[in-house]
């Protein structure tokens, strides 16, 4: 077989969001709390007969040397951890990008799982993680967090802690089977036909914590705040409490970015809050994408959605992180 199939998961957010940022964590430590779904980045990579690179995703390229890719993170991944022929790659998610769901970091961690397959070398978690997050923050300088590539190379759902360091240490969180059981029937994910770029979103909370703004500091510490307090109701079996507070998440996170939401978003929360939703929130930094709500009346709220034109994703969550099958 020369053939290596690789997939990472995409995630949600479930507390505690935008505190994995470097410019946050070095100075304050990180806390947040995510679930790994089961919606995915697919990868196909192609490891014999190949005469030049061929990478096919939205666009299509065919160059004689990795560097010559204009796909930054396909270039600089390839550049510093394939060191063998010529190879074709292809790739393929279930949702669109920009949506909030950490499809760059899933790609990212889902590319570099199907090259150490390609290489016979073993690859944690871990060691998924931190390459990802060294192509995209270290090389590449997106305004982005830790978040995304540690969700998509471990799965599950977990507490993530952002050491001043730049380490990170995963804790999966002691859920009941009934907690899990009304999760999965009361968390809707809805698309609100908005695929943005978070990064203007993202790159004004890394100028203002790295400029010390406090009121840009104080949101986060607030924000790491209610990161402790979803885990706390989550491992109880509060969802109710944990509801209430995804609600004030939103309030505050539409404090630290008002760009966040527009009027397509914010009808639509408030469409769902008036059908039985206790809270909800965007998935990712904001800008468009998908509206997560905890709703206790879920057929109810799904008729409202409909009504608006907004499309359900039905989604589980997922525990076996990035994955990789097939010999070079």
């Amino acid at each position: 077989m020369s053939v290596i199939y690789s997939r990472a998961p995409l995630r949600i957010s479930l507390g505690g969001g935008g505190t994995d940022l470097p410019s946050y964590y070095a100075e304050h430590e990180g806390f947040l709390v995510a679930g790994a779904i089961d919606k995915y980045v697919y990868m196909f990579v192609h490891t014999v007969f190949q005469r030049r690179y061929r990478m096919k995703y939205s666009e299509i390229e065919e160059v004689d040397h990795p560097a010559e890719i204009r796909h930054p993170i396909l270039r600089e991944t390839l550049v510093r951890h394939w060191h063998g022929d010529p190879i074709e790659i292809a790739s393929v998610a279930d949702v669109p990008a920009g949506t909030g769901m950490g499809s760059s970091g899933a790609y990212t961690v889902c590319l570099l799982k199907a090259l150490a397959q390609a290489r016979h070398q073993a690859s944690t978690p871990a060691m998924l993680a931190e390459a990802a997050c060294e192509i995209e923050i270290d090389v590449l300088h997106e305004p982005v967090g830790k978040q995304d590539q540690y969700v998509a190379a471990h799965g599950g759902i977990s507490a993530y802690h952002f050491r001043r360091d730049g380490t990170v240490e995963v804790e999966p969180l002691e859920l009941h089977a009934e907690t899990l059981s009304r999760l999965r029937d009361r968390l809707l994910l809805f698309y609100t036909g908005e695929a943005r770029s978070a990064s203007a979103i993202l790159s004004d909370q890394h100028r203002r914590s790295s400029a010390g703004d406090q009121v840009m500091i104080e949101n986060l510490h607030r924000t790491k705040e209610m990161g402790h307090l979803s885990r706390q109701l989550l491992e109880k079996g509060d969802l109710e409490g944990y509801a209430a507070l995804m609600h004030e998440h939103w309030l505050n996170k539409r404090r630290r970015s008002p760009g966040m939401a527009g009027e397509r978003v914010d009808d639509l929360y408030g469409r769902a809050r008036e059908s039985g939703a206790l809270g909800g929130k965007l998935v990712g930094a904001g800008g468009g994408g998908f509206l997560l709500v905890y709703s206790v009346n879920p057929e109810q709220t799904r008729a409202a959605m409909a009504e608006m034109h907004a499309s359900e994703l039905a989604f589980d969550f997922e525990y076996g992180g990035a994955f990789a099958s097939g010999t070079a």
